[in-house]
């Protein structure tokens, strides 16, 4: 996709062909501002403090981060310690731990000396294959909001979408947001209800990429949704996920749970949009998945641009990050095989 009008990934290969180049998001949408990762230690860093974020770019920066540390210690000392560092520093999102797994299974046969350059060449695979994973859900969601368009007669699709679940939080394309690029792209005329997302206001990336790529949207407060609904004024929900489990339960950003439960009473359809890397079927229920508590501060203080932070509570306070959508509330899950209705299709056409 594009930022500043120039086309880019969001992450990238460094001049010496071995460091990676991220977006720090803990400034964008103020400032555009880059960072170059070299070390697992850097990698673990980034992720931990949000710095990169988002369930498929998380996983691509700690395949990254485990070839970066069996370049400075490639015994099996080294691949263990690592993959802990890089493993620890969220726990929700599954594919964090698939791709350190993945990687993990390449290198474990190899000689020590293999291990670092099969490690990176294995980490750029994973981010061309989630490059390819968001188009291909693009096209499928495509033909979603193209029938909705049909039905409306050309009007404005007015789709609501909770969290970044775009390019930024993926290699390329997004997730929720690749049907909305393939659609403004095809000219289906359509409008996006971007809700802020507190604590840490992910929305505005969303709103951010969706101004650069010039599809019009508004902003809007997390509690706007359900009114929105109630008038008739959202016309359907695509969100994505950090991780589906066997049943179809879907953990997503915290608040995702009251948009669905919104969805359900207002006759609007639900969607998650995922990659086959954030399927977990090796958790049976969304009351398996371990939900991240993060700092309260993040709520009891609000950080503007330059990062200045104003306490607007002493209050105790709770910041769980993510809530569980119950597979029932699930209209249909948006993958690169195509529409699953439910979870016994997904599994079935992830399977494939």
């Amino acid at each position: 996709m594009k930022i500043a009008g120039t086309a880019t990934r969001s992450i990238w290969l460094g001049p010496d062909g071995w460091s990676v180049g991220i977006f720090d998001q803990r400034r964008l949408p103020w400032a555009i501002e880059r960072m170059t990762l070299r070390s697992d230690h850097e990698a673990a860093i980034a992720i931990a403090e949000m710095a990169t974020r988002g369930a498929p770019m998380i996983g691509a920066v700690a395949a990254y981060g485990l070839a970066f540390g069996l370049k400075v210690d490639p015994s099996d000392a080294g691949l263990a310690a690592s993959f802990e560092r890089l493993r620890a520093t969220r726990p929700t999102a599954v594919n964090l731990l698939w791709a350190l797994e993945r990687v993990r299974r390449v290198v474990q046969p190899l000689p020590p000396g293999e291990r670092a350059a099969a490690a990176h060449a294995e980490a750029g695979r994973i981010c061309d294959e989630d490059v390819a994973m968001n188009a291909a859900i693009g096209e499928a969601g495509l033909a979603l909001i193209r029938a909705i368009s049909a039905r409306k007669g050309g009007q404005p699709v007015n789709i609501l979408t909770h969290c970044n679940a775009g390019w930024l939080a993926t290699v390329d394309w997004g997730t929720a947001t690749a049907p909305m690029y393939r659609a403004h792209d095809a000219g289906i005329a359509l409008h996006v209800w971007v809700d802020e997302t507190r604590p840490r206001n992910q929305g505005a990336l969303t709103a951010f990429e969706l101004a650069e790529h010039g599809i019009p949207h508004s902003y809007i407060v997390d509690n706007a949704g359900g009114l929105l609904m109630q008038r008739g004024e959202v016309d359907m929900v695509i969100v994505g996920t950090d991780r589906v489990t066997a049943n179809g339960d879907v953990c997503n950003k915290i608040g995702t749970y009251l948009k669905a439960l919104a969805a359900r009473a207002h006759d609007v359809p639900f969607y998650v949009a995922l990659p086959s890397s954030t399927y977990d079927p090796a958790t049976l229920t969304g009351a398996d998945v371990p939900i991240e508590e993060r700092s309260g501060e993040e709520v009891s203080a609000v950080t503007g641009e330059g990062g200045q932070k104003v306490t607007v509570t002493r209050s105790p306070v709770r910041n769980p990050a993510f809530d569980i959508t119950p597979a029932a509330l699930v209209t249909g899950f948006i993958t690169e095989a195509g529409i699953a209705a439910d979870a016994k299709a997904l599994a079935a056409i992830l399977a494939r």
